[in-house]
């Protein structure tokens, strides 16, 4: 949450004009029930937007959001097998029903792994694009040259 959070920071600085949420948001909306299925993707994509490097005569760039969107539907679809899972192993009391919550809980933690390794992915991708973007000086605009007519 502090990566976030700080991500969220710089995403300011880059961009402000493309911020949709404040960046309490960054933090808060995970805490939110239900809404935190999407607050936070909501902030992420603002962050993603704004650390993407400008084009050299200072306009706006766009990059394909498949790593963002990866992540996202991952972290997700695992929470909601979790629950699922969970409330199958809860209500299980039978042997048939104890193994079949059982490989539902496996397939969920299977799942859990699959959306460890997006968010790695995300994480190594916007903090690869916020240090480049920090690098970034844009190109100094052309002087005029002193005495010269146009």
């Amino acid at each position: 949450m502090l990566w976030f959070h700080r991500t969220r920071r710089n995403a300011e600085v880059f961009a402000s004009c493309v911020q949709r949420m404040g960046p309490g948001w960054a933090v808060g909306g995970w805490f939110v029930p239900v809404a935190n299925l999407w607050l936070p993707y909501r902030v992420a994509g603002g962050i993603w937007e704004a650390s993407v490097l400008p084009h050299p005569d200072g306009g706006r760039r766009t990059a394909p959001r498949t790593v963002l969107n990866l992540w996202w539907g991952g972290w997700v679809v695992s929470v909601l097998v979790s629950r699922i899972a969970v409330g199958q192993w809860n209500r299980s009391w039978e042997p048939e029903e104890i193994v079949d919550a059982a490989a539902l809980v496996a397939a969920a933690d299977a799942l859990d792994l699959v959306a460890a390794v997006l968010a790695i992915v995300f994480v190594r991708a916007v903090t690869r694009m916020q240090v480049e973007r920090a690098a970034y000086r844009p190109a100094p605009a052309a002087r005029p040259v002193p005495g010269a007519h146009r």
